[in-house]
């Protein structure tokens, strides 16, 4: 990979020095330190995604962060951001109240008299106005995409097109359609055969804490994917059934995996997970998406009627509610692994990453697809919606992609793309 990079390798690994075991090695702890450290970024970027569209603390219109600007949104974001230090000064047992509350404190914020809550005020707003900025950036950046005139050069493009952003958690159940697309023609084409799939992974499974799109915070946080994923392979007959599969998740994020050990502990005492699936109803969805939505789930939980999270008409969402059977909850097992410069001694059939690989550059990307290549069965599958370099040699190549719409806005989709260990 050094020599295949060249110029590209990044500087500390240049010097002839470099292509020894310990400067590697050494490279490798530094680098998985800094990576770890985008997560803060990550979550200060997730309390302005709150702060923006959150609908729990405050009855102030909601504000777009796609650079649209007006003469009342510095006043607008003020008032929000007013309204959010309040509840966060006296935080309760709210979940997203209180991570919020202890990720500024951790910052040196505090709370306690008028002047400390406006100096948080005036940090969240300047927080807004870094997230514009950057928000910016990425737009030029995929307009300067879309002028390349080639659909492959600005797939890839655009699969590289955070790597200098935080680590972002959100998620949301749109890549959960995605996925069962996916898996519908991976069986179609006979790369994976009915019940052939029985240890899977995902990387970067995420908290649905407030996304980027719609900003949701009329329930608690939770994950997706994991439960979505089990589900699909249940309803495709990829698996066997729910309990038919072990599946992994890699993250590392403390707040995903203490999230995803609190999930099993609750199920080791009987608990259900609950799951709870929401739709903007104001957006133009694929038929197909709907389709998805009114039944995923089924088979891995049963659908609440009576007691699913009521979204206030601010909101503007439909919502359906599962309880995930605890069975299924203990067949996923949570993993602290940094997939860039960590793999595990694992054999998976499948391996699904979804909005992950986007975080990176494309020698980080390579660095991930030889520890993944490396988890996976001779003939098994990495799933994801990034287009990924592929080396001279790689053991793993690209066989195929299916093309996902989500709804009737622009460039609302994704390609989802499969590689395959030879």
């Amino acid at each position: 990979m050094l020599q295949a990079f060249g110029d590209g390798v990044p500087k500390a690994l240049r010097t002839a020095s470099a292509a020894t075991d310990a400067a590697w090695n050494e490279w490798v702890v530094h680098h998985d330190r800094e990576i770890r450290r985008r997560l803060e970024r990550g979550d200060a970027d997730t309390i302005v995604n709150w702060l923006m569209f959150g609908t729990s603390f405050s009855v102030r219109p909601r504000l777009p962060l796609d650079g649209t600007s007006n003469d009342s949104l510095p006043i607008l974001v003020a008032g929000r951001a007013k309204d959010l230090v309040a509840v966060l000064a006296a935080p309760g047992s709210d979940e997203r109240r209180r991570f919020a509350r202890g990720f500024l404190e951790a910052r040196g914020f505090r709370f306690d008299t008028a002047e400390e809550r406006h100096r948080v005020e005036a940090h969240l707003v300047s927080e807004v106005a870094r997230v514009f900025r950057e928000n910016e950036g990425l737009a030029a950046e995929l307009r300067a995409t879309r002028r390349l005139g080639d659909a492959t050069a600005a797939f890839a493009a655009r699969s590289i097109l955070f790597r200098a952003r935080g680590l972002s958690l959100d998620t949301s159940v749109q890549p959960s359609f995605g996925i069962e697309r996916a898996l519908q023609e991976l069986k179609r084409r006979g790369l994976l055969g009915p019940g052939t799939v029985r240890h899977v992974a995902v990387i970067g499974p995420g908290v649905d804490f407030a996304d980027k799109a719609s900003g949701y915070d009329f329930y608690p946080p939770q994950t997706l994917q994991p439960f979505t994923l089990l589900d699909s392979l249940a309803r495709t007959g990829l698996a066997a059934g729910p309990n038919a599969v072990r599946l992994s998740t890699i993250d590392i994020s403390p707040r995903v995996l203490t999230h995803m050990t609190a999930a099993r502990q609750g199920a080791e005492r009987g608990l259900p997970y609950i799951v709870q699936l929401a739709l903007d109803a104001s957006v133009d969805w694929d038929p197909a998406l709907v389709a998805y939505w009114r039944t995923a789930g089924t088979m891995v939980g049963t659908e609440l009627r009576s007691t699913a999270a009521s979204p206030s008409a601010r909101d503007s969402a439909t919502v359906r509610g599962i309880a995930v059977r605890p069975g299924v909850v203990l067949q996923i097992v949570p993993h602290d692994l940094n997939v860039v410069v960590q793999r595990s001694d694992d054999a998976f059939d499948l391996v699904v990453a979804t909005n992950v690989f986007v975080y990176y550059d494309r020698f980080e990307q390579s660095l991930a697809l030889v520890n993944v290549a490396a988890m996976l069965k001779p003939g098994g599958i990495l799933l994801c919606n990034t287009s990924l370099l592929e080396l001279s040699g790689s053991p793993i190549k690209s066989e195929g992609y299916v093309s996902v719409r989500y709804s009737s806005r622009a460039n609302d989709g994704d390609e989802m793309v499969w590689y395959r260990k030879r």
